[in-house]
């Protein structure tokens, strides 16, 4: 790893996806699960959040803050990539520390969320 390395990957959400974050998170807000004027059922915020934090997995990222700004809605049916971009690395003797930042665009090349992370990865 090093500083300026950029990270992405993408998925597809879906209604049922949605459903059942609402079960899981409590969050029924009624955005979430009526479909809008448009049939349109809209994505939780922590939901798409999931992104950043599924790619901080695959580097055993340990989070210890993070940071959203949500720019738009997604929708049932949206794909969203996320990029995370290592801006700061301080190696110690058990941890790394890491500073990233993500920004999520729709398939319309629409920022709909950007933030960041602080947190450490264990050295073998």
């Amino acid at each position: 790893m090093k500083i300026g390395d950029v990270v992405s990957w993408h998925r597809t959400f879906t209604e049922d996806e949605i459903r059942a974050f609402a079960r899981f998170s409590g969050d029924e807000g009624e955005h979430h699960l009526v479909p809008d004027g448009q049939g349109r059922l809209m994505a939780h915020g922590l939901l798409t959040a999931t992104l950043p934090t599924k790619i901080g997995g695959d580097m055993n990222f340990i989070a210890r803050q993070m940071t959203f700004e949500f720019h738009r809605p997604v929708f049932a049916g949206d794909t969203i990539e996320c990029q995370v971009t290592l801006v700061g690395l301080e190696p110690d003797d058990r941890y790394t520390r890491v500073t990233a930042q993500f920004v999520c665009r729709n398939q319309m090349g629409k920022e709909v969320m950007t933030g960041q992370t602080h947190g450490v990865i264990r050295n073998s």
